[in-house]
């Protein structure tokens, strides 16, 4: 397996990135020696905080069915007794103009439903991620997009909003994909009002991680160029 620990060490040096990046697996059945997820969270994105403060772990189906929009983004279907939850959580939501209706068949989601999902630092995976959530300051996201661009596995997508939870799949469809986050997952995740998420596929890691020490150098010698330019052009 590629060294994810060496990966996240160069990224989060390179790029001044104070946050761990989280690595996200889908899969059939649990790998061995990973502990299974034990309680209850409100959001699949809660699992995000867990993983991002060092714990490795993974859950199951049924830890999802409190959150029936990352349910619905994961192709998690709800039992039977809880499907009227679907209906009511969104009949919130466009009562009060959060989103229409209409919107929600153009959500992504998973290919199929996983068995489980794996979550842990980057640094700590215990199988090859297939997508990886980097939050940060807009101005450490921009370099981390940077590096993608450089690599070749940007999306063409314009940055995501609600939910949050949506950017897993449109990564592993697309390339990487900048997300400004919902309300939900900034209360469930503790992100601030200056951060925001970019999520790769985890094939893209190595590539980036070889472009980030470019893009970071690259952005030290403009900052000075721009600075001078302003010194020397600006009247006002």
């Amino acid at each position: 397996m590629i060294d994810y620990r060496s990966i996240e060490q160069r990224i989060c040096q390179v790029l001044g990135l104070t946050r761990r990046p989280v690595a996200v697996a889908f899969r059939d059945s649990a790998p061995a020696g990973v502990a299974q997820f034990s309680g209850s969270e409100p959001s699949g994105c809660s699992f995000w905080r867990l993983a991002g403060e060092g714990r490795a772990f993974y859950t199951v189906p049924s830890d999802h069915y409190n959150c029936v929009i990352g349910s619905h983004t994961h192709r998690i279907p709800l039992p039977p007794e809880r499907a009227k939850e679907v209906e009511q959580t969104l009949s919130v939501m466009t009562g009060i103009g959060y989103i229409r209706m209409e919107e929600v068949a153009g959500i992504p989601q998973l290919p199929k439903t996983p068995g489980v999902v794996i979550y842990a630092p980057l640094g700590e995976t215990p199988v090859d991620p297939d997508v990886v959530l980097f939050v940060g300051t807009p101005g450490r996201m921009m370099l981390l997009q940077e590096a993608a661009l450089r690599a070749g596995v940007a999306s063409s997508l314009p940055a995501m909003g609600r939910p949050t939870c949506m950017a897993l799949p449109a990564a592993l469809a697309h390339g990487v994909i900048a997300s400004t986050g919902c309300v939900g997952n900034r209360v469930y995740t503790d992100l601030g009002d200056d951060e925001l998420y970019v999520t790769l596929p985890g094939h893209a890691m190595a590539k980036v991680a070889d472009e980030a020490a470019t893009i970071a150098s690259a952005n030290a010698e403009l900052t000075e160029y721009h600075k001078g330019r302003r010194r020397e052009l600006a009247t006002s």
